[in-house]
């Protein structure tokens, strides 16, 4: 039974061995292929890099167990057609993968060769964002896309604050592929591509010449170049003898011109000299132990490679190492998970065989989505970084370093990452603090600017184009002084010409104009056509009295205001003559009310508090009631004669004293303004009562006051009535609705105060409803609007704007604006003093009630004691009536009569006695009043 069962154990692990050996053990050697430019920077740098990651995967037995790598590269020569032929090569050797192409254009071609064998397409520089599109699911790009650079070239614009730019590129895949991209970017941060420049692949100098100079004549200043290493070396070149990378100008190099300054081992001085100031990316590497690796052997695996033509290094050939490194872990993973090398026929190709091509030999590769994905799921520390790629099969950690060339080389002033943005902090830092993208955390260094200038370029000049800025200016009849065109001479003057030609002299570059009359002459233009001539391109800008409203704001852009504005209301006004109830009109008649009604409540409250101590306030009822009143309102004049004895009227009459001599001010000053100042009469009090109105409202031909009242107001059109004048508007105000005139008229403030000037029988009533300001007017995203803005905020705070509006306009009289309806004083002016007042009534009553209560029960308590128990049934038969005549009875009798009683006597007088005595002493007592 043991020997059974050990010869079934030796059987298990012999199985479990070959079913081990089954699934790791690969091929002994598996082909792959290498496409790349060989005499280009980045193929010569690649090239080495991929041999040298080669030679160390099949030294290293800790990876594909043995299997070795056979690699056979071709050169392209950035020829998508011999690319396509040598892809097909390749695949009748059986390959599984292609490291490469290097070019976007050759990457475009052979992805679909890629896509139909099965076979992955690994590239280290294809850059073109679109080729990691759903079309291509074969290529995958082992560094980072243009989508990212594109990026960061957007920020860079945003961060420097310049608002448009020109491209220069190479109009292929790569080229047109990576500006569409920068458009996408810059539009994300409100900011646009101006002018593209395109340049044929292949194109002589003078073709590049002919683009350059056609592109400096734009507006912008700032040239995003995206070009080869070849073609992007002689832009440079013809850029410097065009004088176009002198101070002013901005360059921005993407990543290409990084790989030809890192590559080369001696930085020439004459070709850093065409290129002063200019801002370069250069595809950021981490400072992993596979890098340093690298960079130690990297002159002997040159001289070894080239024979001893040296040159350096770059970020590409980090990526070229890294991609053999990734294929390399994917077929480790690959065969880990029972993939086999195995080719089967493809029966399209089989269907179109024939001739000299032997497309029988060209297979698809079996494993070839399995290894697909394994190269999908690689993660591992490369020489250039971490080496992962995300669901969207982007490289993970997109990052750049942002280099100034200057005189002496090459000066990193910061870092760009899509994690935390524009940083002079490593990115390798930033990945351990959680992220801040926001522009306060944005930063770069100083950066060394053509003409070797710290100071940050404007990016923007007015364009040399030969062409004058077109400008429409309104062709008004009335109000001349504002906007007044000759239309015998051309000239063109007034208020609002003055102040443009004023800050266009303030721009530190020259502005070329001539102004275009819109009108025909006879009225006023309409202001919304005249704006809709920017748009339809028609005028390059409007200048005049164009006020900022919000449905111009949405179609282009105007200045800072030059004048502030806003609709109000001029109407005809007539003198107030002052009336017999004058004296009235400072109070309401609910505060004549509630102020009388407080005078009665006072004098009455002072008379119960000082009634049972003051012979002021006692005597007949009538006499009482005349006390009453005159103390009450002779208190308005503090001519009271009655003198007040008890605290508590003393208490009560100082506040009341207080509250009569703020009322009293009050009134003095309303009454004082209504009889001196207050002289004009309206029916219209302002915007409100004018809507309410049936009547008619005046315009101005031409003014957005019409769309405002109709639209904004809800206005019926039928009760507006264009004016074109002065004169008319006199007209319809002194006519009036009844006669066919209007009540009021709607206009720009401006207008109005000039009109105000020789008129001095109407006036604005109410405050301005609306807010606004007259501007110049330019096409959305213009710069000269921004620069003219800041030529008006110079002119306003020297005084010149000032000085040129007292040149042509007048100031309005004092009267212009008119508050026709007078605030009168209303109860919830003085409510918090009634409510002072009140509560101390109130207060002071309480008091007295409780003090008078207390003295009633110690006199009842001493009549009780001596009168017996009649006299206790009949004071509760009488107690109401005993109370009042106790509050009525002046306190001192009551005091002297009860002491001055003898008990004794008291108790035998008995109890009928008693009370008849207590009433006909009270008889009595009423009698003397």
């Amino acid at each position: 039974m043991k020997s059974i069962l050990h010869i079934l154990g030796i059987f298990s692990c012999l199985c479990y061995c070959t079913l081990g050996q089954n699934v790791s053990v690969g091929p002994d050697v598996v082909n792959i292929g290498v496409l790349c430019a060989f005499d280009s920077t980045i193929g010569r740098v690649a090239k080495v890099a991929i041999a040298a990651a080669i030679n160390d995967i099949n030294n290293d037995s800790s990876i594909l167990s043995g299997t070795k790598l056979v690699v056979q590269m071709q050169d392209t020569n950035y020829s998508g057609f011999i690319g396509i032929v040598q892809a097909l090569q390749f695949m009748e050797k059986d390959t599984v993968a292609i490291i490469g192409p290097q070019s976007s254009v050759v990457a475009h071609v052979i992805s679909h060769v890629a896509n139909e064998l099965q076979v992955p397409l690994m590239s280290f520089a294809a850059t073109d964002p679109t080729l990691t599109s759903l079309q291509y699911p074969f290529f995958v790009r082992t560094i980072h896309s243009d989508q990212f650079q594109m990026a960061s070239v957007a920020d860079l614009v945003d961060y420097y604050g310049w608002k448009m730019v020109t491209a220069v590129y190479i109009d292929d895949d790569y080229g047109r592929n990576g500006i569409a991209t920068l458009g996408d970017e810059l539009a994300k941060r409100r900011l646009k591509i101006l002018y593209k420049a395109a340049i044929r692949p292949g194109a002589k100098k003078s073709e590049m010449a002919a683009v350059l100079v056609k592109a400096a004549m734009m507006e912008s200043r700032v040239f995003v170049l995206h070009a080869h290493d070849d073609s992007g070396l002689a832009v440079f070149s013809l850029a410097y003898n065009l004088t176009m990378t002198s101070g002013g100008y901005v360059w921005i190099a993407t990543d290409w011109l990084s790989a030809v300054l890192d590559s080369a081992p001696r930085l020439d001085s004459g070709l850093l000299s065409t290129m002063q100031g200019v801002l370069t990316l250069r595809q950021h590497t981490g400072n992993t132990n596979m890098k340093k690796a690298l960079v130690s052997q990297w002159s002997t695996l040159v001289k070894e490679e080239s024979g001893g033509s040296g040159f350096l290094l770059n970020s590409f050939g980090f990526y070229a190492y890294d991609s053999v490194w990734m294929l390399a872990h994917a077929l480790d993973a690959f065969f880990s998970s029972g993939g086999n090398i195995s080719f089967s026929p493809d029966p399209r190709l089989h269907a179109v065989a024939g001739g000299a091509l032997n497309l029988d030999a060209l297979s698809v590769f079996d494993g070839g989505m399995l290894l697909l994905e394994k190269i999908r799921k690689v993660n591992f520390m490369g020489a250039a970084g971490p080496v992962k790629l995300d669901s969207d099969g982007n490289l993970i950690h997109p990052a750049y370093d942002i280099i100034n060339i200057i005189e002496s080389g090459l000066r990193t002033i910061g870092y760009w990452s899509n994690y935390s943005g524009l940083s002079i902090v490593s990115p390798e830092t930033l990945y351990k603090k959680p992220p801040n993208g926001t522009i306060e955390n944005q930063k770069l260094r100083a950066v060394f600017w053509p003409d070797e200038t710290t100071t940050t370029p404007r990016g923007w000049v007015f364009a040399n184009n030969g062409n004058e800025l077109r400008i429409g200016v309104p062709n008004r009849v009335s109000y001349r002084q504002f906007v007044s065109a000759d239309n015998q001479t051309g000239m063109v003057s007034g208020f609002c010409i003055d102040v443009f030609a004023a800050a266009i002299n303030l721009l530190p570059y020259p502005v070329a104009y001539r102004f275009i009359p819109f009108g025909n002459g006879r009225e006023n233009p309409s202001y919304t056509q005249l704006i809709n001539q920017i748009v339809t391109d028609e005028f390059d800008a409007v200048v005049g009295d164009v006020a900022i409203v919000t449905n111009r704001t949405k179609v282009v852009d105007f200045t800072q205001p030059y004048v502030g504005s806003g609709l109000v209301i001029l109407t005809s006004v007539k003198s107030q003559g002052s009336n017999g109830w004058a004296f009235l009109q400072p109070f309401t008649i609910r505060m004549w009310l509630v102020t009388g009604v407080f005078f009665l409540i006072v004098g009455t409250v002072v008379w119960l508090l000082e009634h049972r101590i003051n012979d002021d306030f006692r005597g007949p009822p009538v006499k009482q009631v005349i006390t009453v009143l005159w103390f009450s309102f002779s208190t308005l004049f503090f001519a009271h004669r009655e003198d007040t004895r008890s605290t508590l009227g003393r208490f009560v009459i100082i506040i009341w004293l207080f509250v009569v001599l703020i009322i009293q001010s009050s009134y003095t000053a309303s009454l004082t303004s209504i009889l001196t100042v207050q002289q004009l009469t309206s029916p219209i009090r302002g915007i409100d009562s004018l809507i309410a109105s049936d009547d008619p409202i005046g315009f101005q031909v031409g003014s957005f006051a019409e769309s405002y009242l109709v639209h904004e107001l809800g206005v019926s059109p039928s009760r507006l009535k264009s004016l074109g004048s002065p004169d008319e508007y006199k007209a319809a105000l002194d006519l009036g609705p009844r006669k066919g005139g209007v009540v009021a008229i709607v206009d720009e403030r401006p207008y109005v105060e000039l009109f105000l000037t020789n008129h001095d029988r109407f006036a604005i009533v109410g405050a301005d409803f609306t807010k606004s300001g007259w501007g110049f007017a330019f096409p959305r995203d213009s710069q000269l609007a921004v620069d003219l803005s800041t030529a008006i905020l110079t002119l306003s705070e020297t005084g010149d704007l000032q000085r040129i509006h007292d040149k042509w306009l007048s100031t309005a009289p004092s009267s212009a604006t008119t508050d026709l309806q007078p605030d009168r004083l209303h109860v919830y002016t003085f409510s918090g003093l009634f409510l002072i007042c009140g509560v101390a009534c109130v207060a002071a009553l309480a008091i007295h009630a409780c003090v008078l209560v207390r003295q009633y029960s110690r006199h009842v308590a001493a009549e009780q004691s001596s009168g017996g128990a009649a006299i206790s049934r009949s004071g509760r038969r009488g107690s109401i009536r005993s109370f009042l005549s106790f509050a009525d009875h002046r306190e001192a009798q009551y005091q002297g009569k009860c002491s001055s009683k003898d008990p004794a006597a008291l108790a035998a007088s008995g109890s009928s006695s008693g009370v008849s005595s207590f009433t006909s002493s009270n008889a009595s007592s009423m009698s003397s009043r």
